[in-house]
């Protein structure tokens, strides 16, 4: 899954609107975000994951109309430029999710998907859409993580079910590097394998982050490495989906993990 970030803020320092005049994509923005998603599939992406919302600690929170401004315009014209190639809308946001559905989106990726809150898994079931689930928490807190990571994840995917979201539909993902330590986020790496326990295929997003660069005293665009370990380390445990900025190294490193 390759990363398209429509934000000025991204952590990696690739979102598209880090140079943009304003907060809303122009037609250079589109046709950037077109030459990347294309690059992305041409370099191994099965699907294409677009958000218009940082998710970093310490982001700017956008409203609605803002973060959908900023998604729906690249979502029309990369659904153009790569019409075969799967697109999951990474939002909190119901408005957000169902606007971008109607833009060319095909599925749903929910940072909160643990949240007590049913109106992303609504808007997946009406539109009988994927709905990626991921773990989070406001803080990282716990007194057995990986039994909680798990206890959480089957609570969010029993809501989903109860909100109508179809069980083939389903994706999990641990959330490495959210409501977590970095010693968390090790253990999960190490744990990974015990997510198959849940039935549904998981997704995982290591890429450039944080804890990769303590751990190796590394800014965010010398982290590839890391990345690659750890995608190999997923793929070896059953993750079905690596969500990553460096496409085609990573896609090699999966091929032979």
């Amino acid at each position: 899954m390759g990363i398209l970030n429509v934000t000025p803020d991204s952590f990696s320092g690739d979102g598209l609107l880090a140079r943009a005049p304003s907060d809303a994509p122009d037609d250079a923005v589109v046709a950037a975000a077109v030459r990347q998603a294309r690059a992305m599939v041409d370099e191994g992406a099965d699907l294409l994951d677009v958000g218009g919302e940082s998710t970093r600690p310490g982001h700017t929170e956008v409203d609605v109309a803002e973060e959908a401004a900023r998604v729906v315009p690249v979502l029309r014209a990369v659904r153009a430029a790569v019409p075969d190639t799967p697109i999951t809308i990474d939002t909190t946001k119901p408005q957000v999710a169902a606007a971008a559905l109607d833009a060319g989106a095909d599925a749903i990726n929910d940072v909160w998907g643990v949240s007590s809150d049913d109106a992303l898994s609504r808007v997946a079931a009406e539109r009988g859409v994927p709905l990626i689930l991921m773990h989070n928490r406001a803080e990282p807190r716990y007194v057995n993580l990986v039994p909680e990571v798990l206890a959480d994840l089957q609570a969010a995917i029993e809501r989903a079910l109860r909100a109508g979201v179809a069980w083939s539909n389903l994706l999990v993902d641990p959330g490495f590097g959210f409501g977590k330590t970095p010693e968390h986020n090790v253990a999960l790496l190490r744990e990974l394998a015990t997510l198959r326990l849940l039935g549904r295929p998981i997704a995982l997003g290591t890429s450039r982050k944080s804890t990769l660069g303590r751990i190796l005293d590394l800014p965010a665009d010398e982290r590839l490495e890391a990345t690659l370990a750890t995608t190999a380390l997923g793929v070896a445990a059953g993750v079905d989906v690596v969500r990553v900025h460096d496409v085609r190294a990573n896609a090699r490193a999966a091929r032979i993990a």
